[in-house]
Formats: C-alpha cells, sequence, structure tokens
C-alpha cells in the first residue's frame, strides 16, 4: 500500500520551530502540528488572555487548513493543549466555539506545560485537494 504524503506551508501561520512542518497531507487527510499564539510575521506572542491567545491560535490553524483548501467545518478531531485547564477551560471553550460548528469535531483538551503561552492546539482534517 503506498501511502500519498505531502507538506504544507504557509506564510499566513507561524514558521516551525524545530524539525517539523506546519502540516502534512496523507491520503486527504491534513494533520497538522499544534498551533500557537504566536503571530505568523513577527513571531510575537499575541494576547495575555486565554480569549486571545486561543483566537490567534485559531487564526493560525485557520491559515494552515485554508493552504489546502479546507476550514474548520472540514475538522474532524482538535487536540487541545491548556497551561492551567481550571482557570482557562471556559475562556478557552467560549473562543473556540466562534470558530467551530455542530457537528463538533471530536476533541482532547489535556493540561501541558506550555512555556509562556496558554494555549496550543492541532487538528486532523479532510483536505479536499
Amino acid at each position: 500500500m503506498h501511502m500519498n504524503r505531502q507538506q504544507i506551508s504557509t506564510e499566513h501561520a507561524p514558521s516551525p520551530a524545530g524539525p517539523y512542518s506546519q502540516a502534512i497531507i496523507a491520503d486527504g487527510v491534513l494533520y497538522t502540528a499544534g498551533q500557537t499564539p504566536h503571530h505568523p510575521d513577527t513571531g510575537e506572542l499575541v494576547g495575555s488572555t486565554i480569549e486571545e491567545q486561543t483566537d490567534q491560535a485559531m487564526r493560525n490553524l485557520a491559515a494552515v487548513l485554508e493552504s489546502c483548501g479546507s476550514d474548520f467545518s472540514r475538522v474532524v478531531k482538535a487536540t487541545v493543549h491548556l497551561q492551567n485547564p481550571a482557570r482557562d477551560f471556559t475562556g478557552f471553550n467560549e473562543t473556540y466555539q466562534k470558530f467551530v460548528s455542530h457537528p463538533y469535531p471530536a476533541r482532547t483538551t489535556v493540561g501541558s506545560h506550555l512555556g509562556d503561552f496558554l494555549v496550543e492546539i492541532d487538528v486532523v482534517a479532510l483536505c479536499p485537494r
């Protein structure tokens, strides 16, 4: 069985900080790297609240999705890392829900050490091309 893999890259999301791709398409499914609340042009952290940082991380994800002709309606799975789930879960959910619609993607949310930012999100999505 031969698997078709293609690297996806866009200047509208932050560049990888190590040996990984922004996303890979394998057999029509897009797997993104974790997107953080950093500005794609400057690399600067955007926002200080969970709402502001979630908004930027989701905008970065949207850019990666769009680079293969996809969007949040095609996301089937999301993995969310929160630095402080007890404090930030509600604020994260309120902002996240502005980007996704019913039927919502399956999702796992975990607490993680993230350095100086509050949230990191990766998704698995169907990619039409």
